[in-house]
Parts: C-alpha cells; structure tokens; sequence
C-alpha cells in the first residue's frame, strides 16, 4: 500500500510539474488567447481620378445592421427568435432572411455580420434607439465603392467585389505579405485589379477583451486603418463621356438584328479608343453595351451576372476595346501599302488600273473579286488607292507579293503588321486583352494539322493574299491594336505600351510614384512612305473629287485647323449578316496628338457610321466643335 501510495502521489507531482513549469508558458498564451478577441477593421480603397483631378471612383458611407453571434448565442432560442422578429420589421425583411446570414463563417467567430447592407437612416437611428431590446445588434456605416458618372469608363475601372479561395491562397492571409483575410474585398477587373496593391490600403485592428461565453466587455487597444492610395488616370472624363454618348447614339441607330434560328432581337457592340499618340497613354476607351460598377458593391445576383454575360444582351460585361477580334477590312490598307513601299513592290508614283473589279491570277474558283459597289476608280496611285480605297490597288498588291515570294518571301504584309502590334497584346496595363490574328501560311499549316476537318487543305494560295491586302480572310484585331498602328505610323515609328495610369498619390495630392511611357518598339518606317500615305489619310477625310470615303462624315469640319488623316473599313462578317463598321485615323494630321479607332458591330459601311462617331470625338478633342447626336452620313462604300 505503502508503495502505491508513494507511485500515486509521485506522478500527481511529475504531472504539476510538467503543467505548471515546462508548459507554463504555452498555457498562459492560450489564457491569455481566451480572453482578448481581434477584430478587423477594412481599410477604405484609394480614389480613382482622371488626368485632371476629377473623381471617377471614391468611397461613400453605407449604413448596414450587423449581429454579433457571439452575444446572440448568450440569448436562449425564444429570445434569439424575438429579436429577428423585432430586427426584420424594422428593416422590413423575413427574420428566417436575417438569420440565415449568420451562417457566413467567412468573418471569423466574433467579428459583427452585416445582415443588412445599403439601409436608410431611419433605420439606422431605429436600431440604435431601440438597443436594448435587440442585443446583439448593432448600425454601422461602412465604406463602400462609389461610382458619381454611373457606368462612365466601367470597363476601364472594374469593380471590386469578396476575395475567393483562390485569390485568397494567392494573395496571402493575415500575417503574410498580402495580408488578406476572408472577408477582404479585392480588385476583380479593370484599374480596381491592376492596381490593387496601391488602392487597398492597410486593414486596422481593435482587440477586445470578452468574458468566458465570448461577449466582449472592453476595448484593450486599436490600431486605425490606412487608406489606399489614389491612382490618376490618364482618362479624360470629358473626352470618355463624348467617345461613350457618340458610341452609344450610333450603335442604338443600327440595332434590330435578329437571331436567324430564334427569331429573337439580338444585341451588337461596338468600341472606341482614343491614344495620346505623344506621350503613348489611352485618353478615352469606351465599349458598348456597358453595365455599373455599382451593382457589385453589394452582392449581385447570380441573374444578374448572366444577363451581363448574355450574347442575346450584348455580353456587357465584355470590354469590346480590348478583347473584340475583329476583320480589319480597308483600315488594314495602311499595312498593305507599307508593305508595298517597304519591300520595293511599288512606289508613291506606281499607277494601276482600278476598272472596279479584279481577276485573281492563277485562280480555279472565285477568280473575280471587286470595289465596294463595283465602282471604278480608274488610274491610281498609292495616295489615291488610299483615299478612295481602291480594293483593286491593293489586291494587285497582294497578288504580287504571292507571286514574287521567292524575292519578297511569303509574308511581307504580315512581318509589317506585326511591327504596327498586330497580332500581339498592346500590355495596355487590364488584366485581360486579346492578342489578335494574322493569317499566314505558316499559321494555315498549323491549323489545319490541329483539326483537319476544319479546313479543306493546309496550303496557302494567291487568293489568300489578295484577301489578306485589304484586311480580310482569317485577319483579326483588337480596337486598341488598330489605334495603336495608326499611332505607331503617326509617330514616325514609336511604338507604345499604351498606359491607363500617369502616377499614384496619396489623398493630399502627394506624388508616390510616376507611370512612365513605356516603348514597345521603335519601328523603321519605309523611307519616303509617310508623306504619300498621309496625303491619301488626309484626301479621305477632306476630298470630294474624287471622293474621300470619309468626306461626308467631315464635312464642314475645321480642316485648316485640324486635319484628320483617316482611313474608313468595311468588313464582311458572312453568313448573310451586316458587315462591321470601322474607321481608324489621327490628328491633327500635320502634329499628331490623337489616334482613334471606332468598331461597330454589324452596322455596315464604316464610311456611313464609324467614321460620324469620329469625327464627334475628335472635333470635341480639337476644342472646334461641339458635340452633336451622331446620325448616319449618306453615301460611303467603305
């Protein structure tokens, strides 16, 4: 007995021991854990301004009920019950609605549930009042994103919306360097992701000290939240909200396409951007249909989201600027004759024939393609072609350099559409951008050995070419890669990594940093090339005889002032549909400032509609005009 005894009470010691010395430690800390509680405190984003100040995003107070679960689960389930019956007549909604969102685990155990968001302050004032009989139950503002021109620059800015599980692995949780917690709002689009790292500022903290059921009974410290930093655009808020009414008014003109299968109203986009050509920034990017940025400062329905996904509605959501892919149709005649000049095939003074149509050489089938409207344009040379835009010039030229492939190689047009940016993303800075397509034959070849069913053969033949000469066949562009090459070719042969941002601030105006121009390339033009080929650019818009493509949609526009050189584009679409409407261009032609490009989604001539949205846009950049609903212009086979 004697010897249990002893056995018993030494290892009662040992155990004391082993608690009360060697882990003493470790359980103090999780004492000490047990009574004291962090809760975050979310730091307002950083402003989004144009390049003159102007607020474009900011933050504004938004009243929201929150319950504190922790003192709830104190109640027993008749007094739980009450208050969301209490709670729910007041802010007018179901107490089981109220109650299921205590189920979002996503703010952690003890940090207040907003049950609900965007309530008026009545309310606001009636929760508080009434305290006392709705424990647990708190009114509070929070900032939230705050959009004063609606859906102006949507696609530019982004939204922000709840950080997932894959961001949140990505990013970091608390304590690392991302700092991101559950509950964390992130940058999901636009300049909102891009510059997150700037925008989203530092979350605080208030650690509390509770009692053994968790309900807090004091505050022991709290550290404020630091608000993100302010990203200036280089977005013109005047110059965006012309480009978007112009847009707007021209698209709403050409609407009324049917599905053929289903027979319902379907939806067309459109796009335009304009690039400071000298300091290689976007000045306005715009893409129609768009959609608010606010809808997503709550939670949006998964409804919603389809509706801004819906090809039937015009897929808002897509930022048509940078991810439409596009038939470039005659705007593509700027590659065609540097080409031509380039390689030698022709010069300025190289006359042809343009009797309206043209018998492709060597051909089986389809030998016979034409002008716009077959009309004839007689003998042209390279500025003419341009002005006029002779189909014929150029599909003599794309016929040549197939036949000439072994002096000129196979793809002259397509090696200098590449150094215009053709075919690769412009890194204009948002976090997705289409990179295009150019056809070759190398890229035929690839393609028909990934899925031959697809194409008849692998083989690249003349006609090929004489597509590809005026920006057809398998051709694609982005708007922003078609205003990048004409800004490229207005430069001289700068070619830019377009920015959307000039610097980051603090709210005091405080420059952080600067965005410097980035260069993507320095291109050698052809020598002798920019004279004619702007001259032609330049009779476009202004010559009636013959007569520009352009001319009427410019008529009566400053051009001693400020001359345009533009270029208008048609491209067919198949399959019985509307073709698209493009015009590309830069000005004031003789000191370049601006590139513009304008798409519109199977409207028709770019003369006739494209080309009217332009000359809104740059007559309000010029200061000369004011301006006006844009209608469409009579004549323009181009």
């Amino acid at each position: 007995m004697a010897v249990v005894a002893v056995s018993l009470f030494a290892a009662l010691v040992a155990r004391l021991w082993f608690l009360q010395v060697l882990t003493a430690g470790e359980h103090e800390l999780a004492a000490e854990r047990n009574q004291r509680r962090v809760v975050p405190l979310p730091a307002p984003r950083g402003r989004i301004l144009d390049r003159n100040g102007e607020v474009l995003v900011a933050n504004r107070a938004s009243n929201v009920v929150t319950v504190d679960r922790a003192e709830l689960n104190t109640l027993d389930d008749d007094e739980r019950k009450s208050v969301f019956i209490r709670l729910g007549a007041i802010v007018d909604q179901p107490p089981s609605l109220l109650e299921a969102a205590l189920d979002d685990t996503s703010l952690g155990p003890f940090a207040p549930v907003p049950v609900v968001e965007g309530v008026d302050e009545e309310v606001l004032i009636e929760v508080r009042e009434r305290q006392s009989e709705l424990p647990g139950v708190d009114a509070l503002q929070l900032a939230v994103r705050d959009y004063p021109h609606a859906s102006l620059a949507a696609h530019v800015l982004g939204y922000v919306g709840a950080i997932n599980a894959d961001e949140l692995a990505a990013a970091g949780g608390p304590g690392e360097p991302g700092g991101y917690r559950r509950a964390s709002r992130i940058g999901k689009d636009g300049i909102e992701r891009a510059f997150e790292d700037d925008l989203r500022g530092v979350d605080g903290e208030v650690t509390l000290e509770v009692d053994a059921q968790g309900v807090p009974i004091r505050e022991l410290s709290r550290r404020e939240p630091v608000q993100g930093d302010d990203v200036v655009l280089s977005i013109d808020l005047e110059a965006q909200q012309v480009a978007e009414e112009a847009l707007a008014q021209g698209m709403a003109q050409t609407q009324g396409r049917r599905d053929p299968e289903t027979g319902e109203a379907v939806i067309d986009g459109g796009s335009t951007v304009v690039l400071d050509v000298r300091e290689g920034t976007v000045t306005a990017m715009a893409s129609w249909p768009t959609f608010f940025p606010a809808d997503f400062v709550y939670e949006i329905t998964p409804e919603q989201f389809a509706g801004l996904n819906d090809p039937a509605q015009g897929t808002p959501f897509v930022n048509r600027a940078l991810l439409g892919q596009y038939a470039p149709g005659s705007t593509w005649k700027l590659v065609t004759a540097l080409a031509g000049l380039e390689t030698g095939l022709v010069t300025p003074d190289t006359v042809i024939n343009d009797p309206g149509f043209f018998i492709i050489p060597d051909c089986v089938r389809r030998c016979r393609v034409q002008n716009a409207g077959a009309a004839p344009s007689g003998e042209v040379a390279l500025s003419e072609a341009v002005t006029v835009s002779s189909d014929v010039y150029f599909y003599s030229l794309g016929a040549r350099f197939w036949q000439q492939r072994e002096r000129l190689g196979k793809t002259p047009m397509q090696d200098m559409a590449e150094l215009l940016g053709f075919g690769t993303r412009t890194g204009v800075g948002l976090p997705v951008e289409a990179a295009g397509r150019l056809a070759s034959p190398a890229v035929r070849a690839a393609q028909y050995e990934a899925n031959p069913d697809a194409f008849l053969t692998g083989d690249w033949f003349i006609g090929d070419n004489v597509n590809v000469s005026i920006g057809q066949g398998d051709v694609a562009v982005t708007p922003i890669q078609l205003a990048n090459a004409y800004a490229t070719f207005a430069t001289g042969g700068t070619r830019y990594q377009p920015n959307l941002a000039l610097r980051i601030q603090n709210q005091d105006g405080t420059v952080i940093r600067e965005v410097e121009p980035r260069v993507g390339a320095q291109v050698e033009l052809p020598a002798g090339a920019r004279d004619p080929i702007v001259e032609g650019l330049v009779g476009a818009t202004q010559s009636a005889d013959p007569k520009g493509t352009a001319y009427n949609a410019f008529a009566g526009f400053p051009h001693d002032v400020y001359p345009v050189a533009g270029k208008t584009g048609t491209a067919q679409t198949g399959g019985g549909r509307e073709d698209d409407a493009l015009f590309a261009a830069f000005a004031p032609a003789n000191d370049p400032r601006y590139a513009i490009s304008v798409v519109m989604e199977r409207a028709g001539f770019g003369a006739r509609w494209a080309a009217p949205v332009a000359r809104s846009v740059l007559g309000s950049l010029s200061g000369l005009e004011e301006p006006e609903p844009v209608a469409p212009v009579a004549g323009g086979f181009a």
